[in-house]
């Protein structure tokens, strides 16, 4: 099954890996967690098996297979960079990517360190390409700005940040190399608080630096009463977007069978 999200910075998700591990603040009250746990032991849901990490190798033609233009997130429920996701598999994902390019792919890992290092090796022929966005999430101070440093010093064309659930003031900080901020507070029972004078830091921060600023809530327990304006008004910018016409659906057919041809789905955790 696809998603179209109601994730206010993207179109659709997908995701060729399901599950992850929690490794930093940022992920204790995990949306992703919840929701997949919700569901485990329910024979035929594709989180049957709750939030354990495993790869989806038959959902890997998907955005072959659609034929408008979209902003994908990749893996909302997983996180591509995971340690257990074999480096094979993490460059069949990127490859299809890169022939999928009538979408713009937004990619997104808390293991910036290994994205960092792929980038200078197996994906670097795709680090470059416009429609590929190369993120990480940031929380804190201690755990999210080390991923910020690593995301500048990687190879790619499109750089931007995540920083989501904001839990404290993160102070100055360089953004040289970053083309988009998202920020957002917490959501849901047991949301930690989100304080304003943090958010227009930031917010600062982006215009002084030319830096694209995506506001996307406050967060709390009922996020949709909280609503998304900062000082009155919405902040919905987002960089450059590079659009390519979508392929007939016979190219878009072939590029499926090449997929399929080339046995990608025997690649197993």
């Amino acid at each position: 099954m696809s998603f179209e999200s109601s994730i206010e910075w993207t179109d659709s998700t997908w995701n060729p890996v399901r599950g992850c591990t929690k490794i930093s603040p940022g992920c204790k009250h995990c949306y992703a967690c919840t929701f997949a746990e919700r569901f485990q032991g329910v024979k035929g849901h594709p989180y049957e098996e709750g939030f354990k990490l495993r790869l989806v190798p038959e959902k890997l033609a998907e955005p072959l297979k659609w034929g408008s233009s979209r902003m994908v997130f990749v893996n909302s429920m997983s996180d591509l960079f995971h340690k257990d996701v074999p480096d094979a598999y993490i460059q069949r994902v990127v490859e299809v990517m890169a022939t999928a390019n009538w979408h713009t792919f937004q990619l997104l890992t808390k293991r910036a360190e290994r994205m960092r290092d792929l980038l200078a090796g197996p994906l670097k022929k795709f680090a470059d390409l416009p429609h590929i966005w190369w993120g990480v999430s940031v929380e804190n101070k201690k755990h999210g700005l080390p991923r910020l440093q690593a995301l500048r010093k990687a190879t790619a064309s499109m750089r931007f940040l995540s920083i989501e659930p904001l839990l404290e003031d993160l102070g100055s900080f360089d953004l040289q190399g970053i083309s988009w901020v998202i920020v957002g507070g917490e959501s849901g029972p047991g949301a930690r608080p989100l304080l304003a004078d943090w958010v227009r830091n930031i917010q600062e921060q982006c215009k002084n630096q030319q830096v694209a600023f995506f506001f996307k809530q406050w967060g709390g327990r009922n996020k949709k009463k909280a609503g998304r304006l900062l000082d009155g008004r919405t902040f919905d910018e987002f960089p450059r977007v590079v659009k390519n016409k979508p392929p007939h659906s016979m190219v878009r057919h072939e590029h499926i069978q090449n997929l399929e041809a080339r046995s990608l789905v025997s690649i197993q955790l």
